[in-house]
C-alpha cells in the first residue's frame, strides 16, 4: 500500500472514531503526536465540538517528568485539551518483579484508567499511537490493548515508523525526529526488581549522556554495572570523553561502566528472551 493511501485510510478511520468522541493516549512521542494532530485537523474540518477529542497523558513512576512537560506544550500548540492521569505502577507487586510480561501488566493498568476517563467524559472511542512496525517486535503490551478494545489506527492502516515521521514533518511537528523513549523499566533486565534507585540511575545517566553530546543513548543497569548503548558511529567521541563520562556515572552510585560494542538498539533487553527460547528448542 502506498504512503498517500495509508494517510487517506488513517483519516477515514479517525473520522469514524471522532464521531463517537475520541480519547487519545498521548505520550508526546512522534507516533501519538501524529495521531493527535491528524484527529484535531479532522475535528476542525468536520466542525465537531472541541469535547469530541481529548488527549490523556499518563504520569507514572516509569516515565521522566520531562515527558509530561513536553507533552503539555505539544497539546497546547495543537489546541487539544490535555488531561494528566496519574498512575502508580509500583502499586502492583507483580509489576515490581519485572517479569517478561511486565509490559502487558503495565499497559493493562494504564489503559484501564484511559477507559475510565473516556467513560466519565462520554467518549465512545479510545486510541493509542502503536505503529505497524511495533507489531513485529516483542511487545506483550499490545495484548492488553486488544483485550481492552483500544484502537491503534496507525498500525491498522499499516503505517510504519518512517511513514509516521514523514507525516510529522508534513505537519511541521517539532517531534518528527524525536528518538523513541520507552519506559524506564526497559533499562533493567527482566527479573531484576524495579526500584526507584535503579530507575533514577538510568534516567540521570541518560540525561548526562545527552549533555555530553549523545542524544540517542540507553543506560542499562545490572546491579552496580551500567551498560551504555550509543550509535556505533559515536564510539570515538565517547572514548575521547570516557574518563569524564565514567566519573559522572559513578557519581550516580554506579561502580562499573561498560560500552556495548553492538551499539544502540531498541529492545536489547529482549535479546535474552530470544536466546532463552532458542536454547529451549
Amino acid at each position: 500500500m502506498e504512503y498517500q493511501e495509508k494517510v487517506l485510510r488513517l483519516k477515514e478511520h479517525l473520522r469514524h472514531l471522532l464521531e463517537q468522541g475520541l480519547c487519545v493516549a498521548f505520550s508526546g512521542g512522534v507516533d501519538s503526536a501524529v495521531l493527535l494532530q491528524t484527529a484535531e485537523v479532522l475535528r476542525r474540518e468536520q466542525k465537531l465540538p472541541e469535547g469530541n477529542l481529548r488527549a490523556v497523558l499518563f504520569a507514572t513512576r516509569l516515565h521522566p517528568p520531562a515527558d509530561e512537560e513536553d507533552a503539555r506544550e505539544q497539546a497546547k500548540a495543537m489546541g487539544v485539551p490535555l488531561e494528566v492521569v496519574r498512575v502508580d505502577e509500583f502499586s502492583d507487586p507483580d509489576i515490581l518483579q519485572n517479569p517478561p510480561d511486565r509490559c502487558y501488566r503495565c499497559k493493562k493498568l494504564l489503559f484501564q484508567s484511559l477507559l475510565t476517563f473516556a467513560k466519565e467524559n462520554h467518549l465512545g472511542a479510545t486510541a493509542d499511537g502503536t505503529n505497524f512496525d511495533d507489531l513485529s517486535e516483542y511487545r506483550p503490551g499490545l495484548r492488553a490493548l486488544r483485550e481492552l478494545g483500544i484502537q491503534s489506527p496507525l498500525a491498522q492502516v499499516e503505517m510504519t515508523k518512517i511513514e509516521v515521521r514523514r507525516l510529522a514533518e508534513e505537519y511541521g511537528l517539532r517531534v518528527s525526529k524525536k528518538p523513541s523513549s520507552p519506559c524506564m523499566a526497559t533499562r533493567l533486565p527482566y527479573g531484576d526488581r524495579l526500584t526507584p534507585e535503579k530507575l533514577r540511575q538510568a534516567a540521570e545517566g541518560e540525561a548526562l549522556l545527552k549533555e555530553w553530546g549523545f542524544p540517542v543513548n540507553r543506560v542499562r543497569i545490572y546491579g552496580n554495572l551500567a551498560r551504555v548503548e550509543i550509535p556505533k558511529g559515536e564510539f570515538a567521541k565517547f572514548l575521547e570523553q570516557a574518563e569524564e563520562i565514567t566519573k559522572g556515572l559513578k557519581a550516580l552510585g554506579i561502580l562499573y561502566v561498560t560500552l556495548d560494542l553492538q551499539g544502540f538498539r531498541s529492545g536489547s533487553m529482549d535479546e535474552a528472551l530470544s536466546m532463552r527460547f532458542e536454547n529451549s528448542l
